[in-house]
């Protein structure tokens, strides 16, 4: 054995040697037991960050279930990342002066596509220089043909079963990205805003939004208030700003009497309780902000403005009309955000489609329940039926251009929508070719939400019969309601199965003072340059050792470090023994206090080894590779060796034997974890065509 382990000098030359030689290749035919994980698909167009690392637990359950004998698949993906990558082409637009609305919507979507794979097989190779152990005969990407006509398929199912419909609702809508988002892609944040005081007719109610006042078509007041019970069902004049006009006052429980005076105004088109309050009371919807972020012609003097605009010489004009009662300048409140630009979030009225999640949800609880659905750890359980249970209608409608576009026409004769999941020459509701196409396309999370079973049904003869269900889903604990919960609805509705049998959930990587990482903190670590340092195997063992499971990590280059060391560790305890395996070994006899450490060690590590499995069949990962690390470093070389080295150095053929095997074994077990050194030392044993893969643990 070279003197030295040096990551680089065998990693690629092993990952070859798996893919080459068919170890990562499923056999569909195989009598073996099927485990399977479809890998949580990356951004096809971005490069690998740390939370696509922990991709790392995936390869030790893969690892560990073809080392018990199972036959493995581990099916990766690419993911089109409908906006996200959108919105990182606009960006790399507009340092070029251009915006997306320079291009047709052809154009821009050729653009996107060839931007994306540009980038998509450096994405795959960042992959394999982790050593993920990805059968790569087997890879499919979102936007595939085959997988995208089974997105339609699945839509149209819904559709004809009433499970989808088109409404016009209020929205989530970015004015700056041009798209609406699902309750789940807003980001609440606190904020400190003045709380503005105005004269409406009779009443002083309190409002943040003064410019939304042009669409307001009601007051509303709790129904147990007995200040103003007497109002109730009447209308009031307001004085406004370009006039007086008439208001209807509701009664409604949502409203909070120890809010600002206890009235409010509802505006049904740009707040989403008071949308509510709009349907409960048959109010009409005004819009009077269009969505470019602009008060519309409903808003008179101030149309065109923006928003903040507005509001400043809206506040200016009622204070100067002496309608503005008082300003109450530090109220805290939360808004929505846009996860992307961090802009605000307007809740704006626009026909969409959506997803009736109830029947679905409902069925996917009692699965869970029932354990159908196992999850690790089991605090989440309570969480994920928590999120089925309180799941809105879904809004799959997002205005980009680059996605899966929604297989739905609008035929103009009849006023009616229909679907079809080939591009239709006529229209099937009439007959003529009066009809128009829908432009929205797919939220990323409808298409990926059928990703278990749309990969299995597209990629070989066979894989779908004995790989689905899949045998686990691991992914972060912060999608499980994003996509973890929409698997199983459509999973099942699809499929008539549970997509899964486990889900398996990790934490988020954050920085050694556990703060989470980001550029504008400087506090990000490069998983690919870590690798080129330390290796792959440090980076991953560093990512588990001593990690409570579903917990975030702090991680630290120093920590990298420290498993660098264990994997040269590993090295030196196998070069320490095959130094010594002499060609003629000697047979004396073992000493009385050798003996006695060989059954100590035989008796310790069978121990270790029972106690390992029980760890790895229940996902408690991170013990399992800290008992080895402790056994391996602490018992095996710093004492059993120490104890027998002057056996060892005799040659004396027993000690050698016996401590052989349990480094061998003891490989086995690391080899999950820490793939590259354990089949680099295993081979030095062995000879270069032997792998820890096909042994038996």
């Amino acid at each position: 054995m070279e003197k030295r382990f040096v990551p680089a000098d065998h990693e690629q030359r092993l990952y070859d040697f798996w893919e080459g030689s068919g170890l990562m290749t499923a056999d569909v035919s195989s009598r073996h037991e099927p485990f399977s994980i479809i890998l949580p698909p990356p951004n096809a167009n971005a490069d690998l960050h740390l939370g696509h690392a922990m991709y790392v637990y995936e390869d030790i359950m893969v690892r560990y279930a073809k080392m018990n004998g199972q036959e493995t698949l581990w099916l990766p993906g690419a993911d089109h990342a409908g906006f996200e990558t959108q919105f990182v082409y606009e960006q790399h637009l507009a340092k070029k002066g251009r915006s997306r609305l320079d291009y047709t919507r052809e154009e821009l979507y050729k653009m996107i596509w060839d931007f994306v794979h540009e980038n998509r097989g450096k994405m795959e190779n960042q992959l394999r220089k982790l050593g993920f152990f990805l059968d790569w005969t087997r890879r499919k990407f979102t936007l595939d043909p085959d997988i995208i006509k089974i997105v339609y398929e699945t839509f149209r199912q819904l559709f004809d079963d009433g499970l989808v419909y088109r409404a016009k609702r209020l929205v989530n809508y970015c004015p700056h990205c041009g798209t609406s988002f699902s309750d789940l892609e807003v980001v609440y944040k606190e904020r400190t805003d003045p709380l503005y005081y105005l004269k409406y007719g009779p009443f002083v109610l309190a409002t943040t939004r003064p410019e939304t006042k042009f669409g307001d078509t009601a007051v509303a007041v709790h129904p147990d208030d007995e200040r103003y019970r007497q109002w109730v069902g009447k209308e009031v004049e307001v004085e406004g700003l370009a006039g007086k006009f008439k208001l209807k006052v509701v009664a409604d429980r949502v409203v909070d009497p120890k809010f600002g005076t206890g009235v409010v105004k509802v505006t049904p088109a740009h707040d989403f309780t008071d949308f509510e309050i709009g349907e409960r009371h048959n109010l009409p919807m005004k819009q009077v902000i269009d969505f470019h972020g602009r008060l519309n012609e409903l808003a008179g003097l101030y149309q065109g403005m923006t928003i903040k605009k507005a509001r400043e010489r809206i506040v200016a004009d009622l204070s100067a009309k002496g309608l503005m009662v008082k300003i109450k300048e530090d109220y805290r409140h939360r808004i929505g955000t846009c996860y992307k630009c961090g802009g605000v979030i307007e809740p704006l009225p626009r026909e969409q489609w959506f997803v009736k999640v109830r029947p679905l949800a409902d069925k996917a609880v009692k699965l869970v329940e029932k354990d159908k659905i196992k999850v690790y750890p089991k605090r989440f359980r309570k969480i994920l039926i928590d999120w089925l249970n309180n799941f809105h209608d879904w809004n799959i409608s997002r205005q980009i251009v680059w996605g899966i576009r929604i297989p739905a026409y609008y035929c103009e004769s009849k006023k009616e929508w229909f679907v079809s999941t080939e591009e239709p020459n006529k229209c099937q509701l009439c007959g003529q070719d009066d009809f128009v196409a829908e432009t929205d396309t797919f939220d990323t999370w409808f298409s990926s939400a059928q990703w278990p079973f749309a990969t299995l049904q597209t990629t070989k003869p066979g894989d779908f019969a004995k790989f689905y269900p899949t045998s686990v889903m691991e992914t972060g604990y912060d999608i499980l309601p994003w996509w973890v919960a929409r698997m199983i609805m459509i999973g099942v509705y699809k499929t008539g199965e549970i997509p899964f049998r486990n889900v398996f959930l990790h934490g988020m990587v954050r920085d050694e003072k556990g703060q989470k990482m980001s550029k504008s903190k400087g506090n990000v670590i490069n998983p690919l340059s870590m690798v080129e340092k330390y290796g792959a195997d440090a980076l991953r063992a560093a990512l588990v050792f001593g990690v409570k499971e579903g917990s975030d990590l702090s991680l630290s280059e120093e920590k990298i470090i420290g498993m660098r060391n264990f994997a040269n560790k590993i090295w030196n305890i196998g070069r320490f023994l095959s130094l010594n395996l002499k060609d003629e070994a000697d047979s004396s006899l073992t000493s009385q206090k050798g003996g006695q450490r060989l059954a100590e060690i035989t008796s310790e590590f069978s121990t270790l080894t029972k106690k390992y499995h029980r760890l790895m069949k229940s996902y408690r990962f991170s013990q399992a590779l800290g008992d080895v690390y402790e056994f391996l470093w602490h018992r095996f070389a710093d004492f059993y060796i120490e104890e027998l080295k002057d056996e060892v150095r005799s040659g004396n053929i027993e000690v050698l034997g016996k401590l052989k095997k349990v480094y061998l074994d003891s490989l086995s077990l690391l080899h999950p974890f820490i793939p590259f050194v354990t089949e680099a030392a295993y081979q030095e044993f062995k000879g270069s065509g032997a792998s820890l893969l096909v042994s038996e643990m």
